[in-house]
């Protein structure tokens, strides 16, 4: 980031550059990544795990909104250059504590040993999890296709709405609001079920194929305060419940992987919907974005739902529908006694 400062300040800066430094990027993330997300257990007992991760959650998932809505403000207001300036500086704040922490008062995690094979067991591991391996798919498919916001805002702020950077920037900002929302809520709902996350999901893959139909920009941009909800509750979700369903011998491989599905969507993604946002319009690449995120949510509830042994009920509870998945009776139980 510093880098980039430099050279965009000194006028200097070219394409290649750019992708040097997010080649580079890219090859610190992969350990950096796991490495942060398992070390959530160290710090706290296991009593205050899942609360931990929940807010460990949220805050990453709220930094890579909110942090797109203040670069979108200050590259408005004073410039790319010093957006990345402040981006490299403000790295003093998690060195400094990093520096700061004494590793004597941390809860011990039992490592595993190293050795030949620990790949292949770890993908041995989820393969053998319903609850890790269909999360995991999940996410890959929302990733992938409904969490390319900078090519659907870009593409609606510029050639929808015709209002440019300000527009986008307002997107982010009222998405990070509904994050930030979301974060909140999703910390202090303590559980993480795997109904709450197909739900979100469901709602979040609605919510992109109504905003895609939004015809006016004031419209559009209210929607992206849910939908900054929704996301949220699906990322925070999905991800304490893969830490809490996973043995700490094997956190880190699993977080691994969560990880790179996670964070290799969006670009594998990102050519994809934009070909489609490009050929067909950005109503058309915002709506496939939110139909592949709502059927995945769909098809991959379902399947849970037969794994788990669970049927889906429609009912009233206290004058209020309610639809939920309710445990089958067994056929033995259905029989008449003998």
């Amino acid at each position: 980031a510093l880098a980039l400062a430099v050279l965009t300040l000194s006028g200097h800066v070219q394409v290649w550059h750019v992708y040097v430094a997010a080649f580079a990027m890219g090859l610190a993330t992969v350990m950096d990544n796991p490495a942060r997300q398992s070390f959530v257990s160290e710090l706290v007992g296991r009593d205050q795990l899942q609360n931990a991760v929940s807010l460990n959650s949220a805050n990453f998932q709220s930094a890579r909104l909110v942090g797109p809505a203040v670069a979108g403000l200050m590259i408005t207001g004073v410039g790319t250059g010093w957006a990345f300036l402040a981006n490299g500086l403000s790295f003093v704040a998690p060195l400094s504590c990093l520096l700061l922490m004494r590793a004597r008062e941390l809860h011990t995690v039992q490592r595993a040993p190293r050795g030949k094979g620990q790949l292949r067991e770890g993908l041995h591991y989820v393969a053998g999890r319903p609850e890790l391996i269909w999360t995991i798919v999940l996410v890959g498919f929302i990733g992938t296709f409904g969490f390319n916001f900078p090519v659907f805002l870009s593409a609606f702020a510029d050639d929808v709405f015709d209002a440019g950077a300000g527009a986008y920037s307002l997107f982010n900002t009222l998405m990070a609001v509904g994050s930030l929302a979301g974060a909140l809520l999703a910390a202090r709902r303590g559980t993480a079920r795997l109904r709450v996350l197909i739900a979100a999901a469901l709602g979040f893959g609605a919510l992109e194929i109504v905003a895609s139909a939004a015809p006016e920009l004031w419209l559009f941009a209210l929607l992206m305060v849910p939908i900054g909800v929704f996301s949220m509750t699906v990322n925070v979700t999905a991800n304490t419940s893969i830490q809490m369903s996973t043995d700490p011998a094997m956190r880190g491989r699993v977080m691994a992987l969560y990880m790179m599905v996670f964070l290799g969507g969006s670009p594998v993604g990102a050519p994809i919907v934009g070909w489609v946002t490009d050929t067909y319009g950005a109503r058309a690449g915002f709506a496939a974005g939110g139909a592949v995120a709502a059927t995945a949510a769909l098809v991959i509830g379902l399947v849970l739902a037969r794994v788990g042994n669970l049927r889906l009920s429609v009912g009233w509870h206290r004058g209020h529908p309610q639809v939920r998945f309710v445990p089958r009776e067994r056929r033995e139980e259905l029989a008449p006694a003998a």
